[in-house]
């Protein structure tokens, strides 16, 4: 029995809607509309939102048409509104989020998708059962507009979806110049509505004083100015035009960056199917009977509904790609009924919809769209208004552009990027690269000849060594990167710069956290999709261990004891004139085996050691005795380093027993003498020293002062000297050092090392040159940071022409001590490990941001150092999108466990409260930090690991979601367009003003 008081769930009446709540309707809609108001001096009309958070200004003569109230905008008296009915749009963008636009307001997201479908086809349904399509059709799915009211007009509509666009549909043809169709609606929140498009932020001549990739942004301003799709106030453009060295690393030219907003053309009546009650085939073929809304056509959606029935449920099965308007089947325009057979007979999107069947579920909407929203690989997207740039704002954008192009000008780039490269097949294990790396294949020698010239290696064709005519011209001279180098410390320090970039550091960290909030859940239901990949078995490379501390205390403690127990007749070392056993070294120390443990072996960091690097170094000896130090942690000793050698490769076989960690140890070249690295280079060959798990870096500690007061060098050009030319030497003839030349193909960066807290002076572009550096003081970090560059400049560009490997520079920086330190890493580095004092400038950690500087952070290091673990910016950095690893550092003095990177992994999720994701990605960090070879990178992390975004992650090697991948690379590219945007508009006035001049 049906009582009048009953309401249909499915069809509530507008009344009873209108009444209720805007988040408790049956299809959640805003009461917000947009209107037509006519100005009340030179009449034009301006679309303006009702409710409005801004004061809205009249385009031609500037009155002021209405203000905020908090609630609807108050109109100006005098003004008239005129309500604007909804039309039936789409809003998506191709990096598949949606917004599904409902009979006055707006959701966002999958769940947009997925209640719209469910709406649309219940309606249908409904219409269907009770034989009344047409009326249904009409009554309940085609939104009513009412005049408009006293207080703004706002459009009477029925919260019935209007249309639906799914992921896999891509957009369709914009009107001619990038224009949204006439009679759009404007959006506030997506699209700024305060935009003068006279204005030469987006039109307006170029400047020749920008480069050419960011010139490019110069037309894709000026079309979203002319009506162009706009997302947070900038211009969309191609990834072509954003291809800056030295931003997201593996941006490839002439790829097409996904565009922010493009709104869907309204569907005619006209393109509707016909009712589903004429008789015929499809529409416009007449004589064909259609199939019974009873009796669903074999393989449309309603034939899977119906054959899921007995599941509780009916499933609303895609089955193709082609038109993703048929699903809704276009309700703002519906004039007739529409039956479920021509839904049926229509192409239909690729989604399934689940729609539970019982009336109590149906009315439950929350939950349904819930559930469906699981189903999307979607994320709800955090999209913040940006608001319109002041000319100072401008100023600061062109500023941190100019940064950036000098980075792009300073830094190495190899002959053939990861996109080049892609043929190379993938390799599980660097062996597999190369099965014998220590065998030596003769190379002939090239015809080069090189010498140093002011501290820089130059390198000739042929024994015409002139003055200039060298292969290899560096981008600039030692002045010139000093002066780079105070130019971007002048703009840290100016004040708009600083406001600008912590204002934007605030958001990205505030986005990822919404992001959190609203997509955690997804990332965890992606995580479990992904079989056997876990946070225990995604690759992990410790991207900063040094090899004199890669072992934990307890396993150099077991070791000093098995060789004191095996071996103690040894001659280890020459001492006071004599030379002396293992067993005569511990008897004058008055220590036997049975006296040893972990607490006499007093190399564990304490609080004495905070803020005291001296005291740091001398925990490296073991028992407190630097002759220990030579025995057991020296390869260059009176045994040849055979003690090390045999406690490195139990390191290695610790490694490989896990498979999946990996680390990259730094081994020390002091610069001493040249035949260093000859003894280096013998001790890892005749010990082979090589492993899946392991590649090496080679450290340079800044250390002249200590050698110039002993005597051993004169100068710090003889310190250069003593490190580059044995690497010149062997690259152009291998047989000159052959075990140095095995030896440098495991290698695969420098690092530059000491303590960085010394007070130091500044260097300027009129400091002396290497060969005239003669005094007794170091030299400043920005100072022995260009020399090493500069000579791996020539060294790689030499290496390549021979088709060898290259080596990247990747210091200590930012541990401790000035900001310079930062801004010579930002300049000449490929990452850098530390950078804690990063928290201190914003302006360089958001150049480091959009530089996407690898950071080989160690948060148990820098507690027992210099910073607090609880005052750590690690979790700061993650979350604003800087891209960090977690490493070690120095286990034997720092960790307790005998696998050190998962200690440091776990005490950050620990204390940090960093989720799985977090994990996985981090480590995913970590790998793309690292020197592995390419074709490992492409096993452990993607095919395409160069790509950003989701394109450069395969979730089944790297356990991360392709939604936090996603999230992170739409919040890049909003910097890097407000950036262009800025920089360009700038750019145009300096033009403007100069041509009025």
């Amino acid at each position: 029995m049906v009582l009048s008081s009953d309401i249909d769930l499915l069809n509530p009446p507008a009344s009873l809607e209108k009444q209720k709540h805007k988040l408790k309707r049956l299809v959640q809609s805003p009461n917000s509309f947009f209107m037509d108001v006519k100005c009340t001096g030179c009449f034009s009309i301006t679309t303006v939102f009702s409710h409005s958070q801004s004061v809205v200004l009249c385009g031609s003569c500037s009155t002021v048409l209405c203000t905020p109230t908090g609630g609807r905008a108050r109109l100006t008296e005098g003004c008239s509104p005129a309500a604007q009915p909804p039309p039936a749009h789409v809003a998506m963008s191709s990096d598949g989020a949606r917004w599904a636009l409902f009979g006055g307001g707006i959701v966002l997201g999958a769940a947009a998708a997925a209640g719209a479908a469910y709406a649309a086809t219940s309606a249908v349904l409904a219409a269907e059962q009770r034989g009344a399509a047409s009326a249904a059709a009409q009554g309940a799915l085609r939104p009513r507009t009412a005049s408009p009211s006293r207080r703004g007009g706002a459009p009477r509509a029925r919260a019935a979806p209007l249309s639906l666009a799914p992921d896999g549909m891509r957009q369709q043809p914009a009107a001619p110049g990038g224009r949204a169709p006439d009679g759009s609606p404007r959006v506030e929140w997506l699209a700024r509505e305060d935009v003068d498009h006279d204005d030469a932020y987006y039109s307006g001549p170029s400047s020749s004083a920008l480069p050419e990739h960011w010139q490019a942004f110069s037309a894709a301003a000026g079309a979203a100015g002319r009506g162009g799709s706009v997302s947070g106030g900038v211009p969309s453009f191609s990834r072509a035009d954003t291809q800056v060295a030295g931003l997201a690393t593996g941006q490839q030219q002439g790829e097409q960056l996904k565009p922010p907003l493009t709104l869907l053309p309204p569907v005619s009546p006209s393109q509707l199917p016909a009712p589903s009650g004429e008789r015929g085939g499809p529409p416009g073929q007449p004589g064909q009977q259609q199939p019974s809304p009873r009796q669903p056509p074999p393989g449309s959606a309603a034939a899977a509904a119906q054959a899921s029935s007995s599941a509780g449920a009916e499933l609303l099965r895609a089955t193709s790609a082609g038109h993703a308007l048929s699903l809704a089947a276009n309700m703002a325009g519906l004039s007739g009924g529409v039956g479920m057979g021509q839904l049926a007979a229509s192409p239909l999107p690729q989604h399934v919809v689940v729609m539970p069947s019982s009336a109590d579920k149906l009315a439950d909407t929350g939950k349904a769209i819930e559930q469906a929203a699981t189903m999307y690989d979607d994320y709800c997207r955090v999209i913040t208004p940006e608001n319109l740039l002041t000319e100072e704002s401008e100023e600061v954008c062109a500023m941190l552009v100019e940064c950036l192009e000098m980075r792009r000008k300073w830094l190495f780039k190899p002959r053939f990027t990861p996109e080049q490269r892609r043929h190379e097949q993938e390799a599980a294990v660097p062996l597999e690269v190369d099965p014998e790396p220590f065998s030596y294949r003769p190379l002939p020698a090239s015809g080069h000849t090189y010498a140093m010239v002011d501290g820089v290696v130059r390198v000739w064709a042929d024994g015409n060594q002139v003055p200039g005519g060298d292969l290899f011209a560096l981008p600039g001279t030692m002045a010139d990167f000093f002066t780079d180098m105070h130019r971007v410390l002048r703009y840290a320090s100016l004040g708009p710069v600083k406001s600008f970039c912590h204002h934007r550091l605030m958001l990205l960290e505030q986005k990822f956290n919404l992001h959190v909030m609203l997509n955690a859940d997804k990332e965890f239901l992606a995580q479990k999709s992904a079989p056997h990949r876990d946070f225990y078995n995604v690759r992990k490379v410790d991207t900063h261990i040094h090899h004199s501390a890669c072992m934990h205390q307890k396993h150099l403690l077991r070791f000093i004891k098995s060789k004191l127990r095996k071996e103690p007749d040894e001659l280890v070392i020459f001492r006071d004139g004599k030379w002396l056993t293992l067993r005569e070294v511990f008897e004058s120390l008055r220590m036997t085996g049975y006296d040893l443990n972990v607490d006499t072996l007093d190399m564990h960091a304490d609080k004495n050691t905070f803020h005291r690097f001296d005291k740091f170094n001398l925990k490296y000896n073991p028992f407190g005795q630097s002759r220990l130090r030579e025995i057991f942690i020296k390869q260059d000793n009176l045994i040849r380093g055979r003690f090390l050698a045999e406690l490195t490769r139990e390191v290695f076989t610790d490694l490989e027993a896990s498979k999946y960690q990996h680390a990259e140890m730094r081994i020390s070249i002091y610069g001493r003498k040249q035949v260093e690295w000859d003894i280096l280079a013998a001790w890892v060959v005749a010990n082979n020293l090589a492993s899946n798990n392991v590649v090496w870096l080679i450290q340079i500690p800044r250390l002249y002062n200590v050698y110039r007061d002993q005597g051993i060098i004169e100068n710090f050009a003889q310190m250069l000297e003593n490190i580059f030319l044995p690497l010149f030497e062997v690259t152009v003839d291998p047989s000159s050092h052959p075990q140095l030349h095995c030896f440098l193909s495991q290698v695969v960066g420098f690092d530059m090392v000491d303590d960085e807290s010394k007070p130091e002076r500044r260097p300027t572009k009129h400091s002396p040159l290497p060969q005239d550096w003669c005094s007794k003081h170091n030299a400043a970090f920005s100072y022995y940071a260009y020399h090493i560059y500069a000579n791996l400049y020539a060294l790689n560009k030499l290496r390549e022409s021979r088709g060898l490997n290259t080596f990247t520079f990747r210091p200590h920086a930012g541990e401790a001590g000035d900001i310079d330190h930062l801004v010579s890493a930002l300049l000449l580095c490929e990452n850098i490990a530390h950078g804690i004092n990063l928290r201190k400038s914003p302006c360089l950690q958001y150049l480091f941001y959009m530089a996407q500087i690898g950071l080989c952070m160690s948060p148990l290091s820098n507690n027992s150092l210099f910073l607090d673990y609880h005052k750590n910016p690690f979790p700061a950095f993650f979350a604003r999108g800087l891209s960090v690893s977690l490493s070690t550092d120095d286990p034997l003095q720092i960790h307790l466990t005998k696998e050190p990177l998962v200690e440091e992994y776990s005490v950050a999720a620990q204390v940090w409260k960093l989720s799985s994701t977090d994990l996985c990605e981090v480590a995913r960090n970590g790998v793309l930090h690292s020197g592995f070879p390419h074709a490992c990178k492409k096993h452990w992390v993607s095919g395409e690991y160069w790509r950003p975004g989701p394109e450069g992650n395969d979730i089944h090697k790297t356990n991360v979601p392709n939604l936090r991948m996603r999230f992170r690379y739409d919040t890049y590219q909003d910097e890097v367009r407000l950036l262009a945007s800025g920089a360009v508009a700038h750019a145009a006035k300096a033009q403007l003003a100069l041509s009025r001049e």
